[in-house]
């Protein structure tokens, strides 16, 4: 089997089994486990995979950078929007990732909605000017990619708040690699948000389930909940739902419901 052949079989793979393993794929067609590695280090490297040891995962359309981001799946990042603001109750401290899923629950916000917003995003931080709710701007180095403070200063402040509720954006959901995110400084910006909160969940438009990015952000078990408008019969999210996880399904309507002011 030539290459180009080879590699559209594991692609296929990864579209049905959400992973491959090398050694299993070699078996199987005969050849050496050398050569599907191999394979497997393309297909990496042109963003279509993975490699995970042993084998390879889905790759996250979601990495691109921002601005590229908010032409992926907006509809299903509204409808997961819509449902995650309902998580913010009057009074409560909301620590709001960055990211264009998180615009959108601003978005999908009552701006005369009594709380606390604490962001290391500018963007979320500016889209809140107009409401009700106080904010808090945690500072640091800006990682223009994902428009993020990040790094050992916004580590540091982050060290100093506390929330009621942390919703976390990632680029990828998977039920063995768990959730992740493409750059090494913003995933442990990202842990270090979910230790001060009481209760985290997952922004998980329908494009990030299935797939992982290079680097891990928390285990599924350390989170209260998923937020997602994915079908409950995709693997991922019925193996979810099997280990006990709760999941929050957005509406699949169309048009969520804006709010009122």
């Amino acid at each position: 089997m030539l290459a180009a052949a080879r590699k559209d079989l594991l692609l296929d793979r990864l579209r049905r089994d959400g992973r491959v393993v090398a050694k299993e794929i070699a078996d199987e067609l005969g050849i050496s486990p050398d050569s599907v590695r191999r394979d497997l280090r393309e297909l990496d490297a042109a963003g279509l995979a993975v490699r995970v040891y042993g084998g390879a995962l889905p790759a996250s359309p979601a990495v691109v950078d921002y601005a590229a981001r908010a032409a992926v799946a907006p509809e299903s990042k509204r409808r997961v929007a819509a449902k995650a603001a309902t998580l913010i109750r009057p009074g409560c401290a909301v620590i709001l990732d960055g990211g264009t899923t998180a615009r959108a629950v601003v978005d999908a916000m009552p701006k005369s909605l009594p709380c606390t917003v604490i962001t290391h995003s500018p963007t979320i931080a500016a889209a809140l000017l107009d409401h009700e709710a106080e904010v808090f701007l945690l500072g640091g180095r800006l990682f223009k990619h994902s428009a993020v403070t990040c790094g050992a200063a916004a580590a540091e402040a982050a060290s100093r708040i506390s929330a009621d509720l942390f919703l976390l954006g990632v680029t990828g959901v998977h039920p063995t690699a768990g959730l992740t995110t493409a750059d090494l400084d913003e995933a442990a910006m990202k842990r270090a948000l979910a230790a001060r909160a009481a209760d985290t969940y997952v922004l998980a438009s329908v494009e990030k389930i299935g797939t992982a990015s290079r680097y891990a952000v928390l285990p599924l078990e350390e989170i209260a909940g998923l937020v997602t408008d994915a079908d409950p019969g995709e693997p991922t999210i019925a193996e979810l739902l099997s280990q006990g996880a709760e999941v929050l399904f957005a509406d699949i309507s169309p048009d969520p419901p804006r709010p009122s002011a």
